[in-house]
């Protein structure tokens, strides 16, 4: 159940951080509300993970994840451009977050 929390909290991280450039500096209140909404789901869901995962693999996890999700979604609706070793090093951390999650004592 605690990585279905951290996948949770890793979607709110990631739907805040897509949000705020349509936030516009806490300018525009609607996405406001969401970039807040999703940073407190996050943080929430993230605490309810470290009840069982060690905080060095989950935040590994987390960052790396989101890290990946957050380009893709650059790519997706700000049009920011990936390269080839963006998306190496994309790659990267996906096989690094699978080290994680399957070669070590994590639970």
């Amino acid at each position: 159940m605690h990585w279905i929390y951290l996948a949770i909290a890793i979607l709110s991280e990631v739907a805040g951080s897509s949000l705020l450039p349509a936030a516009q500096g806490f300018r525009n209140p609607l996405p406001s509300f969401f970039v807040v909404a999703g940073y407190v789901s996050a943080f929430y869901f993230l605490s309810l993970t470290l009840e069982a995962i060690p905080l060095g693999v989950a935040y590994a996890v987390w960052s790396g994840v989101g890290l990946a999700l957050i380009s893709v979604a650059g790519w997706v609706f700000y049009r920011q451009s990936l390269g080839a070793m963006e998306i190496a090093g994309i790659l990267l951390i996906g096989l690094g977050v699978v080290v994680l999650k399957f070669g070590g004592s994590a639970r």
